[in-house]
């Protein structure tokens, strides 16, 4: 699950960077809403809020009757660090793959962190787009047309992409802290 890409970085929002590029969020979630919004992803949230992070969540930041996805696409451009929570469910939304595409884009540049965490899925499922994620893309392509097919082609690409970067993978580790209570 390392990668020579990345690296997993402790990050305080007065540090300085070599980047001179002045970003809205430090930190920006991305999830699949009806898997992890009313638990992991608020916890997550709460957490880098008390922390004086500026942290955006789509529920929280996007304007009441604003078009969300411009919104949306302009916060990815003003963020600094994304952390993509991978769950059960996120490659059946399109919405959460096209998102991931465009920070996908956004991350190769300098001074950005891709934080992939994989919550109660496999990591490789993600990479290889098998499990759900497999189903999920046999529903994608059905009927698909030519343009959806490339459409279809960017999300595999950006998950195999960010699948491959360092992350944490949150069922290994609560696997681990169950064994430590037995040592």
């Amino acid at each position: 699950m390392t990668s020579t890409n990345t690296q997993i970085i402790s990050y305080s929002p007065s540090s300085s960077s070599k980047s001179t590029h002045q970003f809205t969020y430090e930190v920006l979630l991305s999830f699949r809403g009806e898997d992890t919004r009313h638990g992991f992803t608020d916890h997550l949230y709460e957490a880098l809020i008390s922390c004086g992070i500026r942290t955006f969540r789509d529920d929280e930041e996007l304007e009441r009757g604003g078009v969300i996805a411009s919104d949306l696409l302009k916060a990815i451009e003003e963020s600094k660090i994304f952390v993509i929570i991978f769950s059960e469910n996120y490659a059946a939304a399109r919405w959460c793959l096209d998102e991931l595409v465009k920070i996908s884009e956004c991350g190769a540049t300098e001074g950005r962190l891709i934080l992939p965490i994989f919550y109660h899925v496999d990591p490789a499922h993600v990479r290889k787009q098998s499990g759900s994620y497999e189903k999920a893309f046999v529903d994608h392509e059905k009927e698909a047309d030519e343009e959806k097919r490339e459409k279809i082609q960017k999300w595999r690409s950006a998950l195999a992409k960010v699948g491959n970067l360092a992350g944490y993978d949150l069922q290994k580790y609560q696997e681990r802290k169950q064994l430590k209570r037995y040592f």
